[in-house]
């Protein structure tokens, strides 16, 4: 291939990562149960999202609580941990996938509500659950490129809107078995925020060195999963065949260009689901204790989900350890990124 399917950093830094969890648990168990006469009418088994997507509960943010003020406070603790004031902070990029209006950006809430300084850009990219990978991308170019100096990643996700629209879509008299399928994703989705900041790595030599990685694009299946408001429907078995695909063409691309990941200390992926995530695993043989697994307790949080992991996985990394970054994003999109701790 001929292009810039592959990317290397020469002095971008991970400083912080953050998260922040909903704090309302909401299990598997009582979407059964709101799912009830939908289920028994189809003949569906009760324990379908526990045993087929290994969730066994998500969270939901509490009444009066919003998904950009969660994105707020991630933001605040990532710059309280990084030791980066407000006022130094070049650019904001918001990447949630939940967003309340058309416009203005998500971005211009949370620049404001973290007092950030006229001078610091600020902007949403929305890219799938691919968005935080590009956002760090992104900042780590302008890094190198010296146009600013640190950059603030967030994103906020709230699914429960979009689920409480597909009981109701579900539980109607007409809905069908190819209904449930068609939407069985929706109800893996859970809510929370993350939020990262990334600097110059020479004035914070005990950073994380963000050294590059791969990227690639099969826009020819980007109907195989489609999301908005009213639902996320989607072709389950053509979404994992196909991000697989991509995913191995990737890894071969990034191996042939001089990476090699063959046995990282971490592989961060995106958290989908256990037939997911077993399927990343033998695909390119990765080591099964090395990739931590969230899902079951979170759902998947979209674009949040991957941050959010690696800040749990963050208290158990030591200096030198090498961690790479996976994710597949609906269109199809796929991102890795090698981070050495």
């Amino acid at each position: 291939m001929i292009g810039n399917a592959t990317f290397r950093h020469d002095n971008a830094a991970l400083l912080a990562v953050s998260s922040v969890e909903a704090p309302v648990a909401v299990t598997s168990a009582e979407f059964d149960e709101r799912l009830a006469p939908s289920l028994k009418r189809l003949k569906l088994s009760r324990k379908l999202l526990e045993r087929v997507a290994g969730v066994t509960e998500r969270r939901w943010w509490s009444p009066g609580s919003s998904f950009d003020d969660a994105a707020i406070e991630a933001g605040a603790k990532a710059l309280a941990e990084a030791g980066v004031e407000p006022g130094q902070i070049g650019l904001l990029i918001n990447t949630s996938v939940t967003r309340k209006n058309l416009e203005p950006s998500v971005a211009v809430k949370i620049h404001h509500g973290l007092g950030l300084p006229s001078s610091a850009m600020n902007f949403d990219l929305a890219n799938a659950c691919l968005g935080f990978v590009n956002g760090i991308t992104l900042a780590a170019n302008m890094i190198d490129s010296g146009q600013i100096k640190y950059a603030l990643i967030v994103a906020g996700e709230d699914a429960q809107p979009t689920q409480e629209t597909t009981f109701e879509r579900l539980n109607h008299p007409d809905s069908t078995r190819a209904d449930y399928l068609r939407e069985f994703a929706t109800l893996t989705l859970g809510s929370g925020a993350a939020a990262a900041v990334i600097g110059p790595a020479d004035a914070h030599p005990e950073s994380h060195r963000i050294l590059g990685g791969v990227s690639r694009a099969g826009t020819e299946h980007h109907e195989l999963c489609v999301g908005g408001p009213a639902g996320m429907f989607t072709d389950t078995k053509g979404l994992l065949e196909n991000g697989l695909e991509l995913v191995v063409s990737a890894w071969h691309e990034a191996h042939r260009d001089g990476w090699n990941w063959t046995a990282m200390d971490r592989y961060v992926t995106h958290q989908v689901s256990t037939s997911y995530t077993n399927a990343i695993i033998k695909a390119v043989d990765l080591v099964r204790e090395r990739v931590p697994i969230t899902f079951p307790k979170w759902g998947n949080v979209g674009p949040a989900s991957l941050p959010m992991t690696l800040a749990q996985e963050s208290q158990t990394l030591s200096s030198g350890d090498r961690v790479l970054c996976m994710g597949v994003g609906s269109g199809l999109n796929t991102t890795m990124m090698e981070i050495a701790w």
